[in-house]
């Protein structure tokens, strides 16, 4: 069967997968302060069949959570098994399994009939989430040249962005409907784009690494050719990258097959540990917080009815408009100034929504605003635009920092042999606290209030100086480099080249280094000794 070897082609039809995401990320915040939701799924104390009020309370807050945190708790699930279907049977095949997924999932959420069953086609719908958001990025990463290779991956959060503003306009219209169609609808297309991104993956190259590591070379080599080299089996990149691919699995080769038990031996643990809190410390910058329960936000800042959902709405533009920096200059910022910038600006963010609400709010009346408990603080006037206006920023500044560098910096980190595991466990951890942090926010926004933005700016305050520390820059370098880097003798124990000394490597669209060759290929573009060592046994 015919292939694209276009690599954007490529991208584009892979973060369909990611769009998945923010398709049902929007598909829950556009919806839960609508009222044809609020009263089918209600549980009082306001609403027919509770009182004579003509408005539903809708579920409780800890009920809410739940159904908001079960998409999560599927995805951990989805995101563990997707490295043993990504490892077995190819990147691609793992990426068409969740869009089926998918589809199930949606079937059984668009025909809820109650709570339990929109639980249960939730948390399908997060096990489909699961295995693209594992999967696609490594797919990405081993597809991708070195010099365009964070651009790529960070697609998938662009299609992310893209999803929730996307659906969050759907249910918006659709929220005009009366009756359960307003929420069954939205619910029912979310399947379009699961449906696109099966049939779309047929004329994809399976990663070209997948295929060495099961000893299918020449079709490996055909797929470098066509992303790489235009065709041409013997163009300069294509040799390279087969050489250092061919080096690495033949290297592991002659191990044991790999285990889970090997990704916490202490030569991989602290690669395991980079990889899982860059995923942890995603979720708690707060951002999905404000993805999920932005509305409740906003109706606390004063908004009402459909200026509330307009309002809500800018925060899903600004996210799509602000990542598209970091897909452009992302090799070339590198990894850890988005790391480090994106943690220090959201703690500002956070800190100041704290003081302003705690200095001008108040408690609102007992059951909360609109009969609805996580509405749990009243705010007014210019302090209300203060808190909308820094709402706004933080997202601002996730978008272009954490939002793509979290999805593209795991698969970087790890060997050929244990990527697809490595991953799915780092992403893994995204989805556990991203369940936990879904189900504890509306009740932590009906008890402690104003204080949930102390403990997020308080998280972004450990993550800059965990980031600083221990987190090292992998922009610019090959696969191959990155795992030098690590094992590098000259550098810490288990460590490798201390994180504070790794630089971005420059390379050129041949993916050669700029300034490579001087005196026969002495200097090169390294921040240090060890990373000039690095290089150096990467070329032997």
């Amino acid at each position: 069967m015919w292939h694209t070897g276009n690599i954007y082609i490529i991208t584009g039809i892979a973060v369909i997968g990611g769009g998945l995401f923010g398709f049902d990320i929007a598909s829950m915040s556009a919806i839960i302060s609508t009222q044809p939701y609020l009263c089918y799924f209600n549980q009082g104390p306001d609403g027919p069949g509770y009182n004579d009020m003509e408005t539903c309370s809708g579920p409780n807050s800890s009920t809410q959570g739940g159904i908001t945190a079960s998409m999560a708790a599927g995805s951990w699930l989805g995101s563990l098994i997707s490295g043993v279907i990504s490892d077995r049977l190819g990147r691609k095949t793992a990426i068409q399994t969740g869009a089926v997924v998918w589809c199930i999932g949606s079937i059984i959420v668009c025909a809820s009939q109650n709570i339990a069953m929109l639980i249960v086609g939730r948390i399908i719908n997060g096990i489909s989430v699961g295995i693209c958001s594992a999967q696609i990025p490594v797919y990405l990463s081993e597809i991708a040249p070195p010099s365009k290779r964070g651009r790529l991956v960070g697609t998938q959060q662009w299609a992310i962005t893209w999803g929730i503003m996307i659906m969050f306009y759907i249910s918006y219209g659709c929220s005009f409907l009366s009756g359960t169609p307003a929420f069954r609808v939205p619910w029912g297309l979310q399947m379009i784009p699961a449906i696109i991104l099966f049939f779309g993956l047929l004329i994809l190259p399976e990663s070209p690494r997948w295929l060495a590591k099961h000893g299918k070379w020449e079709d490996a080599e055909q797929v470098l050719a066509i992303t790489h080299g235009h065709g041409d089996k013997n163009a300069a990149v294509v040799v390279r990258e087969l050489k250092e691919i061919r080096d690495e699995v033949e290297f592991y080769s002659k191990n044991s097959d790999v285990t889970w038990t090997e990704l916490f031996k202490p030569a991989m643990l602290n690669r395991v540990h980079i990889g899982a809190f860059t995923q942890i410390w995603a979720q708690l910058t707060g951002m999905n917080v404000m993805m999920y329960y932005i509305t409740y936000v906003f109706a606390m800042a004063g908004l009402k009815g459909n200026n509330m959902l307009v309002s809500s709405s800018i925060q899903y533009v600004i996210n799509v408009i602000m990542t598209i920096p970091a897909l452009i200059w992302i090799d070339r910022w590198g990894r850890r100034p988005m790391f480090l910038v994106g943690a220090l600006l959201m703690m500002t963010w956070l800190f100041i929504n704290a003081g302003v609400m705690a200095t001008y709010g108040h408690a609102a009346p007992k059951g909360g605003l609109n009969g609805i408990a996580a509405e749990s603080w009243v705010m007014s006037g210019a302090p209300a635009k203060v808190v909308i206006a820094c709402s706004y920023l933080f997202v601002a500044s996730f978008a272009p920092t954490w939002g793509p560098a979290s999805w593209i910096y795991p698969p970087e980190l790890f060997p050929l042999r244990v990527r697809g595991k490595a991953v799915a466990l780092s992403t893994s951890a995204n989805w556990a606290f991203n369940f936990a942090l879904g189900y504890f926010v509306p009740p932590a926004f009906e008890n402690i209030q104003w204080k949930v933005y102390i403990l997020f700016g308080v998280f972004c305050a450990t993550m800059f100086v965990h980031v600083f520390f221990l987190f090292p820059e992998t922009a610019g370098k090959t696969l191959e480099e990155v795992e030098v880097m690590f094992t590098d003798k000259k550098g810490i124990r288990y460590l490798g080249t201390p994180a504070w000394r790794t630089r971005v490597v420059k390379r050129g669209a041949d993916g050669d280094l700029l300034n490579e060759k001087k005196a026969h290929g002495t200097h090169h573009e390294r921040s240090s000794d060890e990373e000039t060592g690095v290089l150096q046994q990467v070329e032997k």
